[in-house]
């Protein structure tokens, strides 16, 4: 099976240009995902799809729960990141606190965010589940702010949940 990367500029100024863009990225990420089930491989290239097809990112990538304690970053696209980070401590551990996406309009208004790129002004964390438990956050930063709102988490969320069959 061949794969690339659709060519389509996406717009994010509404509802309906988003909703078809994560519609798109679905079935990128099906077909990206087809047939393989190796963890690293999967969540590397779930996170250049979604960080060279979504407009206005400067950072997407993964961090993983090796210990009940601590995120640790796993591949991602963007400048260096933090490695590790404790749990309920900034977007990122408190997503693993609460089981559920943070939106971040203004990540200078997040008590306790970490800023690992000083350029980042928003944020959205999805947890990533694998045998009904927390196992690790995707998290995406834009330069913009209020640059995700909650057709975004819902888009994203979807996306994770196609991963997460390959880990199942």
């Amino acid at each position: 099976m061949t794969f690339s990367l659709s060519d389509t500029a996406y717009r994010t100024d509404s509802r309906e240009a988003k909703e078809t863009m994560y519609a798109d990225l679905r079935s990128q990420l099906t077909g990206l995902l087809h047939g393989e089930t190796d963890w690293i491989a999967n969540t590397a290239n779930f996170s250049s799809l979604v960080f060279n097809t979504m407009p206005d990112l400067n950072w997407a990538g993964f961090y993983f729960l090796p210990t009940p304690d601590e995120l640790v970053l796993g591949p991602f696209q963007g400048k260096p990141a933090c490695i590790r980070i404790k749990r309920g401590r900034g977007v990122c551990g408190s997503t693993v606190e609460k089981g559920e996406s943070i939106v971040v309009a203004d990540v200078h208004a997040f008590p306790g965010h970490i800023a690992c790129d000083a350029a980042s002004r928003s944020e959205l964390v999805v947890p990533v589940f694998v045998g009904g438990q927390v196992a690790g956050v995707f998290d995406l930063d834009s330069p913009l702010p209020n640059r995700f709102d909650d057709v975004d988490a819902r888009g994203i969320e979807s996306l994770v949940k196609i991963l997460e069959q390959t880990r199942a």
